[in-house]
C-alpha cells in the first residue's frame, strides 16, 4: 500500500454564519477551497455565549448533505419534516437535504462551552432531488475503537475502517458518497497507520495538539488535503492530538452554488430559489 502525503493545505479563517455564530472556516472559503465532494467545513468553539447564542435560525437547503458533530455543548435541531432532537456532546446528525429541507439549529444552552463542526457534502446530479432524510446519533451510539498498542482511540462516525484484519462499521449508513468520518485521538508518542481507499478524496483536520502525517507536520485548524495512495500514517511526539479524518468518493461534476443551494447549473439554483419563495421546497 502506498502512503498518502499532504497535497494542499487549506488554513481556516475566522468568519460568522447563521445569526452571527463565530467560527473558523477552512473548506468553503471560496470555490477553490473545496475537496470534492466536501464543500465546506466550519469549526465553531467558544465559551462566550455572545459568540453562539443567536444560533442558526430557520433556513433552507437543497442539493447536498449537512453534518453537525458536537464536541461540547447542546444544539436543538428542528426541520419542516417534523424531525426534532437535541444534539449533545459527542453526538452527530447527518441530514440529506436532497430536494429540499428547511431547518434550524439553535443552542440549547445560555452559557458554557459550545464546540463542534459543521460539514457540507455534495450530492451527484442524479441524487440532488432525492427525498430529504435525517439521521441522528448520541455519543453512546457511535462505535469507538480502542487501539492501545497504537495509543489511539477512534470514534467511527461514518464509513468503515479495517484494523488488524477486523472491519469496523460506523454509525451513519446509507450515504451517497460512502464517506469515512473519524474522530481520532492519539496519545503522546503514538503512531497509527489507517487504510484509506484509493478511490476516495480526503483530508485531515487537526484541532488539538501536535501531529505529523508521514514526515510532514500538521497545523492546527488547517484542512490537509491528502494526495493519492491507500493508507496514511499519523504520529505524535511530546503532545497528544485530536483530529478529524474525512474521505469520500469524488463526484467530478460542475457545481453551481448560491448560499444554501448547491446544484449543477445556475438554472437549477434559480428554480430552488423560486420553489423556496413559493413554499414548494420539498
Amino acid at each position: 500500500m502506498s502512503q498518502r502525503t499532504i497535497q494542499r493545505r487549506i488554513t481556516a479563517r475566522e468568519s460568522r454564519d447563521g445569526a452571527g455564530v463565530r467560527l473558523l472556516r477552512s473548506l468553503g472559503r471560496s470555490a477553490q477551497h473545496r475537496i470534492d465532494p466536501f464543500l465546506m467545513l466550519d469549526n465553531f468553539f467558544s465559551d462566550n455565549p455572545d459568540d453562539y447564542i443567536a444560533g442558526f435560525p430557520a433556513h433552507p437547503h437543497r442539493g447536498f448533505e449537512t453534518v453537525t458533530y458536537m464536541l461540547d455543548g447542546q444544539m436543538r435541531h428542528r426541520d419542516h419534516l417534523g424531525n426534532e432532537a437535541v444534539l449533545g456532546s459527542g453526538g452527530v446528525q447527518w441530514m440529506t437535504a436532497g430536494s429540499g429541507v428547511i431547518h434550524e439549529e439553535m443552542p440549547e444552552q445560555s452559557e458554557g462551552l459550545m464546540r463542534g463542526f459543521q460539514l457540507w457534502v455534495n450530492l451527484p446530479a442524479a441524487e440532488k432531488m432525492t427525498p430529504a432524510r435525517y439521521q441522528e446519533f448520541a455519543a453512546d451510539e457511535i462505535p469507538v475503537i480502542e487501539a492501545p498498542e497504537s495509543g489511539a482511540r477512534i470514534k467511527l462516525i461514518a464509513g468503515s475502517v479495517t484494523l488488524d484484519g477486523i472491519e469496523h462499521q460506523g454509525a451513519v449508513k446509507g450515504i451517497s458518497r460512502q464517506p469515512l468520518m473519524l474522530d481520532l485521538r492519539l496519545s503522546p508518542h503514538s503512531r497509527i497507520t489507517l487504510p484509506i481507499s484509493e478511490d476516495k478524496n480526503g483530508f485531515v483536520y487537526l484541532f488539538e495538539g501536535e501531529a505529523r502525517l508521514g514526515d510532514e507536520a500538521l497545523q492546527v485548524n488547517e484542512a490537509a488535503e491528502l494526495g493519492e495512495g491507500s493508507k496514511l500514517t499519523l504520529s505524535t511526539g511530546e503532545q497528544g492530538a485530536a483530529m478529524l479524518i474525512l474521505a469520500a468518493r469524488p463526484i467530478r461534476e460542475p457545481i453551481a452554488q448560491y448560499g444554501p443551494f448547491v446544484m449543477n447549473t445556475m438554472e437549477e439554483v434559480e428554480q430552488a430559489i423560486v420553489d423556496y419563495q413559493r413554499g414548494q421546497l420539498v
